[in-house]
């Protein structure tokens, strides 16, 4: 409102016209409407957690609570005396209270939030309050009410909530200029973090999601403004053609997904054949991949390219004293956390002052009937009530002062209602249990009063245990690797090129066909004098018409090693270099020469695995020039940066260079690392090192069911959660397994060689389901030793030398029985003869010695150790 509007406004008021302009009316209904609407409707209260609709909601439930379900339409209608916006916004939000499965026990068709499919109507679905909500969010005492809209009842003005509810079960609201996204969090958790918060230490909170999948909160900022946490689905590979979905990242549901995934293949991102949805209570959809596609780069792809993974931004907004409030959700739990604490210390002094009245009132018709005030003449005799109260208060004047309080007018009255029967039926030993169980209750109240934060705990730890059972964390905290959209692309386009016109794309079907690309990728084009460029696929572009390479380029490829020879200017040396290109701007030119006018590649090659040829490079012939043809190993060059001039090859004219010898990689094996939070291989140091790869090199993988894979080094891999050992793959070890076999419930032991069976999940101790893997070891004289228990926990441990005592088999044979009697633990001891000492050869001929000359003591352990094998062989 301007300067000119507010005093044409003071002058109408004082000439006395009514003149009310627009624009202030805007502003001030603007206004109104906008606190409204953040404050009534889509913000939360950090009190109790819940939003004015779902207050009602509860609230009329509880009203109309009997411990039967109730028709929802019933629950609307009776909602609406306090919620004055319709019955849709009413039934909406107690379904999405229901989902939540949490504070509404459900009855009927209450929809799907893992399908997206809706509940059924009011009329046919029923609730009721779920015993947590009874226990936890409801105590008329310690209620604060308000009028109802039409003043014609009272409503709370926020429940009594001793939980961090609001956490529990997340909200989202868009309000005017102003919106909150809390996103939900595991019960169990949020106990514990309250009972730590108690205990002045340290808690963490990150999200947990009804549909499951996994997340990664390492940008999560505590739920505030300008966090983020990024959710995936779970995908499983069901065979090397299948894979299924058996999670949802949260706010999708099967319909969407399927949906983006169906987009995505559209757009020739991913490729499969068709999708299944076969999801009922639980998530399956089936993936069928089209025949050659990786299933592991799928995967990928499905990240990349489709909903399976979500990025959220929480935004913690909470109204707390009418004013809205942008608080951390670890704040959020421990303003909660001491918001129960004075709830339980004001339950606790309203329940202490109720006893206080019945011990006081106790007190006092105990001294009323024993003394027999009621048959006292003056008080039969009392003309009116005054003089009737004034004497039984004369009568108890001598016991005042052992009394908790004073005696008040209506304490006599209420002495005076005592009907005849209950003097007569009076006990004098019943009324003093009953006080004295009163008394101890005070004091056990005054001990909790006193300790409160104990008896806080006390009630969460309950809580706990009374609730917790199925309220396990279902999302899965993880740290996604970030997945290189260029990488897992599928190629779904062609790439050619028109050297004579200089023009290269993928519209090009006349033109020569190059190799496979996608949509996305960037092209690296190398032209005769030297310069190249990336930039990006299209239908059409025009590059040069003097052409020597083009092909798609990954960035920060190290491996990809680019051999040339160039000529320097017209008339200059010949130069050799290798180097490789790992980044560059985009459409930017960039120069292999030193930049001098006329300079022209000679020999140019691309090797993907830094291979370096064999030259063979012949001279144009030239008076005193006797060596006119010589060979040049490209692999004694090092590999430098792509501005570094090179060596010089010849300072004479070159008539041709001819490739002689396909070379091999100068850059050795790829050391590939296994990072163990995020279930990736990777080339960049991160995790455990698992050893240099090349070739046919695989990777195995022993897994904690006792099951084993081999894999191939590619970094698109995808390995499960429960990996045991993870190692590069040497075929000449031998495997010592310890397994429990719950068929024969006896332990067996089982030594053998691995299959080279790639892709394949092997298992090896067995296919009864309760087989249990209890040892492993890599030793090629491993030793055991056996505790036995139960009957034979007397007998002495016995010492298993596992080379001695079974060859080496097949995976698949079932082994030998260590022992027939019931154990108690089986270790691993110290190898007497150790691997290293393996091959070892004596300098000399050790000297024979007489048996007459060795100590007693050795003979004895000899014999020893002679009948003990003749005793272990009895067994088997």
């Amino acid at each position: 409102m301007s300067e000119e509007d507010i005093k044409a406004d003071q002058a109408g008021s004082e000439k006395g016209d009514n003149i009310t302009y627009l624009s202030g009316m805007y502003q001030n209904w603007f206004l109104d409407y906008a606190s409204y609407v953040i404050l009534e409707r889509a913000v939360p209260y950090v009190n109790d957690g819940l939003k004015p609709v779902q207050r009602r909601i509860l609230h009329a439930m509880r009203e109309m609570d009997d411990g039967r379900y109730n028709k929802v339409a019933n629950i609307i209608g009776q909602t609406m005396m306090y919620h004055p916006h319709g019955d849709a916004s009413i039934g909406d939000a107690l379904v999405q209270l229901g989902q939540k499965d949490l504070l509404v026990d459900t009855q009927g068709n209450w929809g799907n939030i893992l399908t997206g499919d809706g509940s059924a109507a009011p009329r046919y679905i029923e609730a009721r309050l779920s015993k947590f909500a009874l226990d936890v969010v409801f105590n008329p005492k310690t209620t604060q009410w308000k009028l109802s809209y039409d003043g014609r009842n009272r409503e709370p003005v926020t429940l009594p909530v001793k939980f961090p509810l609001l956490l529990a079960q997340g909200v989202e609201g868009i309000a005017v200029g102003l919106a909150s996204k809390i996103l939900p969090h595991n019960f169990i958790e949020l106990i514990d973090a309250s009972i730590a918060h108690l205990n002045e230490e340290e808690f963490e909170l990150y999200p947990d999601f009804p549909t499951g999948g996994s997340v990664d909160v390492a940008k999560y900022n505590n739920g505030l403004r300008g966090g983020a946490v990024k959710v995936r689905a779970k995908i499983e590979k069901q065979d090397n053609k299948t894979l299924v979905i058996t999670e949802l990242p949260f706010g999708k549901t099967t319909s969407t997904l399927i949906e983006s995934i169906i987009k995505a293949n559209e757009k020739n991102k991913i490729k499969i054949k068709h999708i299944d949805d076969n999801t009922s209570d639980k998530v399956e959809i089936l993936v069928h991949l089209a025949p050659g596609v990786s299933s592991d780069k799928t995967i990928d792809a499905l990240y990349a390219f489709t909903d399976c993974e979500v990025s959220i931004s929480p935004n913690s907004c909470i109204i707390e004293n009418d004013k809205p409030l942008f608080l951390g959700v670890s704040d959020i739990l421990r303003r909660n956390t001491n918001q129960t604490v004075a709830l339980l210390k004001l339950e606790l002094e309203i329940r202490k002052s109720e006893l206080q009245d019945a011990l006081h009132f106790a007190s006092l018709e105990k001294i009323f009937i024993e003394e027999r005030i009621y048959k006292d003449k003056e008080f039969e005799q009392a003309e009116n009530m005054d003089e009737a109260i004034a004497h039984i208060d004369k009568r108890l004047e001598p016991w005042k002062p052992k009394l908790i309080r004073e005696v008040a007018r209506e304490d006599i009255l209420k002495l005076m209602e005592i009907r005849m029967a209950r003097i007569l039926k009076f006990n004098t030993d019943k009324a003093n249990d009953h006080i004295q169980s009163i008394e101890d209750e005070i004091a056990e109240i005054n001990k909790n009063i006193e300790n409160i934060i104990p008896f806080s705990i006390e009630y969460y730890e309950r809580i706990k245990a009374k609730y917790g059972k199925g309220k396990e964390r279902k999302t899965e905290l993880r740290n996604f690797e970030n997945i290189v959209a260029t990488k897992v692309v599928v190629a779904n386009e062609k790439l050619y090129v028109d050297y004579e016109e200089g023009f290269m794309g993928t519209s090009l079907r006349k033109a020569e066909y190059v190799c496979d690309c996608s949509d996305i990728d960037d092209i690296i084009v190398f032209r005769k004098d030297g310069t190249y460029f990336i930039t990006k696929v299209s239908d059409k572009a025009f590059i040069g018409k003097n052409i020597q390479h083009l092909a798609v380029f990954k960035k920060n490829d190290k491996r990809t090693i680019y051999n040339v020879v160039y000529r320097d200017g017209k008339a200059g040396n010949y130069y050799m270099k290798r180097f490789a290109v790992t980044g560059v701007t985009r459409d930017k030119e960039y120069d292999v020469t030193q930049g001098t006018a006329g300079s022209r590649i000679c020999y140019f090659s691309a090797n993907p695995n830094g291979e370096a040829e064999v030259l063979k490079v012949t001279l144009k012939p030239k008076a005193r020039l006797k060596r006119l043809m010589f060979e040049v190993d490209m692999g004694e060059l090092a590999i430098k940066g792509r501005a570094a001039m090179g060596n010089i090859l010849s300072k004479f004219e070159l008539h041709k260079i001819v490739l002689k010898e396909k070379g091999v990689s100068t850059l050795g094996g790829r050391k590939i690392w296994f990072d163990h939070d995020v279930l990736r291989l990777n080339s960049d140091g991160r995790g455990k090192f698992l050893g240099e790869f090349q070739g046919d090199d695989q990777i195995l993988v022993l897994y904690k069911n006792g099951d084993y894979q081999l894999y191939n080094f590619d970094l698109s891999n995808h390995f499960d959660q429960d990996i045991l050992i993870i190692e590069k793959f040497d075929h000449e070890k031998v495997l010592s397994v310890v397994y429990f076999d719950a068929e024969q419930e006896f332990y067996y032991v089982k030594r053998f060689q691995i299959d080279d069976v790639q892709g394949k999940r092997v298992g090896f101790v067995g296919d009864h389901p309760n087989n249990k893997l209890v040892s492993i070891t890599w030793v090629h004289y491993p030793r055991l030793e056996i505790t036995f228990g139960g009957k034979n926990a007397q007998r002495e441990n016995e010492i298993i030398e596992v080379s001695e005592f079974i060859g080496v088999k097949s995976h698949k044979a079932r082994g030998k029985r260590l022992t027939n009697y019931e154990v108690e633990n089986i270790t691993e001891l110290e190898p007497i003869v150790k691997d290293e000492d393996e091959h070892e050869i004596p300098d000399e001929e050790p000297e024979e010695v007489d048996t007459e000359d060795v100590p007693f003591e050795v003979n004895r352990k000899k014999k020893d150790d002679e009948e003990d094998d003749k005793n272990q062989m009895s067994l088997f």
